[in-house]
């Protein structure tokens, strides 16, 4: 039987309004704590409980989890779905069960999602390294069968042509959104030819391959190879060189997913809206300027 983690308790003077469950990965990424607390103070403050439940990141265990929260009568459902198989999504949209999708979004718009803008950030990650005049800018990519993956690699491609760059198969290399995934593809861009003078990290966990594969292979990061990620590690900021970085607004995201499940039980028949954050850039060392 799946568990659940039990509801956080609210302060004794604040009325309880709605139940709602939050069905993610605990750990698959490196913000996924973050993302929790965010969700978490936002329930707070509409006095909201909130149970958790761990989906490990599984479509098996994302089904299970769910029919855990619907058995246990939750009000409502914030989900970080799992890669792959949107049977969960079709299932709850079906079946009219309040619904946002967080962070990861799907590309559909039959239910409410929230997340972080991935297309125009990434390309503006690409206009920087460009105008530091690199040539050669390679791409890790994430999971190939996921919506914010492939937004980051249009984004990738976008900022390549308003660049005046073309793009080649040679310069991109599928991470698997892991950072032994992200290792392989490093090695392999670094030994392929044309060789990239810069890479564009579609995540944070894959930014840990690649500063690991780097610092292995004896590359000085921002001299030898200029490096900018999406995401910002808590190391990020503590490395050197520290990493140049579009920063998702994690606050943000878990107080707007709240507001949107709120809204969608106060009104079923809105249209659902799809809400993209944008990034902040930051500018540090790894880039080489």
């Amino acid at each position: 039987m799946t568990a659940l983690s039990p509801a956080l308790p609210l302060w004794e003077d604040t009325p309880v309004t709605h139940r709602f469950g939050v069905a993610m990965a605990m750990h698959a990424n490196p913000y996924s704590g973050e993302l929790i607390r965010a969700i978490r103070r936002a329930g707070r403050r509409h006095g909201c409980e909130i149970t958790l439940a761990d989906t490990g990141d599984s479509v098996a265990e994302e089904a299970a989890v769910i029919r855990a929260l619907r058995a246990d009568r939750v009000d409502g459902v914030l989900l970080v779905p799992a890669a792959g198989d949107e049977a969960v999504i079709n299932g709850l949209v079906r079946m009219g069960v309040p619904t946002v999708l967080v962070d990861r979004m799907a590309g559909r718009n039959d239910v409410d999602q929230v997340g972080s803008e991935n297309i125009q950030a990434v390309c503006a990650l690409v206009r920087h390294l460009a105008g530091l005049r690199h040539r050669k800018i390679g791409f890790i990519s994430g999971e190939e069968d996921m919506a914010t993956f492939e937004e980051r690699a249009l984004g990738y491609r976008l900022g390549l042509g308003r660049s005046g760059l073309r793009w080649t198969s040679q310069l991109v290399a599928c991470g698997q959104s892991t950072p032994g995934g992200a290792a392989a593809a490093t090695a392999k861009l670094l030994d392929s030819w044309p060789s990239p003078t810069a890479l564009v990290v579609a995540s944070e966990a894959m930014m840990i391959g690649v500063q690991y594969e780097a610092h292995r292979l004896g590359i000085r990061i921002g001299r030898d190879l200029a490096i900018v990620g999406y995401g910002d590690m808590e190391w990020a900021g503590q490395v050197t060189p520290a990493v140049t970085t579009m920063a998702q607004p994690i606050e943000e995201i878990g107080r707007k997913a709240v507001e949107l499940l709120l809204a969608r039980i106060t009104d079923p028949e809105r249209r659902p809206e799809s809400v993209r954050l944008a990034p902040r850039f930051i500018h540090r060392q790894s880039c080489g300027c």
